[in-house]
């Protein structure tokens, strides 16, 4: 189930954004109305994606909060807000937006907004579990693939013949789920970059 965190400083919108999420997903959601608050959710729900107006009123920006509280905790962030200016939008995308919907909320809006997210959320789940399974030494051999290492530059380092880091690599497409070919795992890497 994906947790969500709805930080919006007006209550009425964040309960209308929380109805509508409820309608769509199966997600445990929490709402905050202030930074503190926001704060103690995290370390409480640590959502795995984070709705966050920018105006969250006494001077306080939704960026500056996300960009504070992705020091500590890794979520995904849908940005809901009334600025429509091209710096702000810019500075949103700079802290790793995964959307940006701009007020009123709209319910196609924010269920297409939220349905990209999950659908990106769901795929580094899948992608971390299955890393996960790998052994000390499948990791290694799959982090020296990630710095465009071959495999006979692998086996060297790793001390080990050419064909073992072949087998290897079998191994590690099948624990990935992967099609053994010859870039494959290559790319696989390059997408976890890219997720984080």
């Amino acid at each position: 189930m994906t947790q969500v965190l709805i930080v919006e400083d007006e209550f009425i919108i964040a309960k209308f954004i929380e109805k509508q999420i409820k309608n769509h997903f199966q997600c445990e959601t929490a709402i905050a109305i202030t930074v503190a608050e926001a704060v103690a959710e995290m370390e409480r729900l640590k959502p795995d994606l984070l709705l966050c107006d920018i105006n969250l009123g006494a001077g306080y920006s939704g960026i500056d909060l996300v960009n504070q509280l992705q020091q500590s905790y890794r979520f995904e962030v849908i940005y809901i807000t009334s600025y429509n200016s091209k710096d702000i939008i810019e500075d949103a995308i700079s802290s790793g937006a995964a959307n940006y919907i701009i007020k009123p909320v709209d319910e196609m809006q924010l269920f297409a907004g939220m349905r990209l997210a999950i659908s990106k959320i769901k795929s580094k789940k899948a992608h971390n579990s299955a890393a996960a399974a790998l052994t000390p030494s499948e990791q290694r051999i799959v982090s020296l693939i990630g710095m465009r290492k071959s495999t006979n530059e692998i086996a060297e380092l790793m001390h080990l013949s050419r064909y073992t880091i072949k087998n290897q690599r079998h191994k590690i497409c099948v624990k990935l789920g992967l099609k053994d070919e010859n870039n494959a795992l290559l790319k696989w890497v390059l997408e976890q970059r890219e997720l984080k």
